[in-house]
């Protein structure tokens, strides 16, 4: 079901800081824009969330250019997680479609993100420009969390080398890859209470790392008979993985 502040439901408004009932928070600039865009007023009701798995209801007291005042009401804890630990590793690809991934994830219930810089990665960064880059990718994800109703904000990490993340991923859960080459299919694997799902970029991996994604552990999974885009596989794949073991 799809659903989005234009359609009656209470805007949601991230402010990174405590939250307590009575208490008035200054919140930061681009949810004064947000304010902008929705034309709310002074006296408005929003939703304030902050991480912590609770949201908060609130009063805008005060709107200006480039900030907003709220008034903080009720606390209600409200769990919107899914029940499966899912864990994307995800390919570094051209920013539109990064930024796709990170927000369609993010309403698809992921737990993390860790991009993966591979071989076939296009985009290269200077490390000021990586940090830049991961920022925003944070605020994608916040975003996304506005809109989808999480109260509890998936963390984007840094950046790694394609060894690097095989060389950190922790000892429990399964390991998915997608390949269309793969001789299982999600249907056949047991149920998992965590899960990673690797995604290559554009070209996909090469044949070493794919070999090396495999001795780690990744079990090559066939999504159908098409090939699909790097932005594509994830999603549809995050969908099923709910569907089978998660959400539905």
């Amino acid at each position: 079901m799809s659903e989005d502040a234009g359609h009656g439901r209470m805007p949601r408004l991230y402010h990174d800081g405590p939250l307590s009932p009575g208490a008035t928070v200054e919140l930061p600039e681009r949810a004064a824009r947000h304010v902008q865009v929705l034309r709310l007023r002074v006296n408005d009701k929003v939703i304030l969330f902050n991480g912590d798995g609770s949201e908060w209801d609130a009063t805008l007291a005060q709107i200006g250019k480039r900030s907003v005042v709220a008034t903080i009401g009720r606390r209600s804890a409200v769990n919107r997680e899914t029940p499966l630990d899912v864990h994307l590793l995800q390919g570094v690809c051209a920013a539109d479609r990064m930024d796709l991934v990170l927000q369609k994830a993010t309403e698809l219930g992921v737990a993390s993100i860790q991009p993966v810089i591979t071989a076939r990665s296009i985009v290269r960064l200077s490390e000021e420009r990586q940090a830049r880059r991961h920022q925003h990718w944070q605020n994608v994800v916040i975003a996304a969390c506005e809109q989808c109703g999480r109260n509890t904000i998936p963390v984007v990490a840094p950046g790694l080398g394609f060894a690097e993340v095989l060389a950190a991923l922790p000892a429990a859960g399964e390991r998915i890859l997608l390949s269309p080459d793969g001789e299982h299919n999600l249907r056949g694997l047991p149920p998992p209470a965590h899960v990673r799902l690797l995604i290559g970029p554009e070209g996909g991996l090469t044949p070493e790392e794919r070999a090396m994604a495999v001795a780690a552990g990744f079990v090559p999974v066939r999504f159908g008979p098409r090939i699909l885009r790097t932005e594509t596989a994830p999603l549809a794949a995050l969908a099923a993985i709910q569907a089978l073991w998660g959400d539905c």
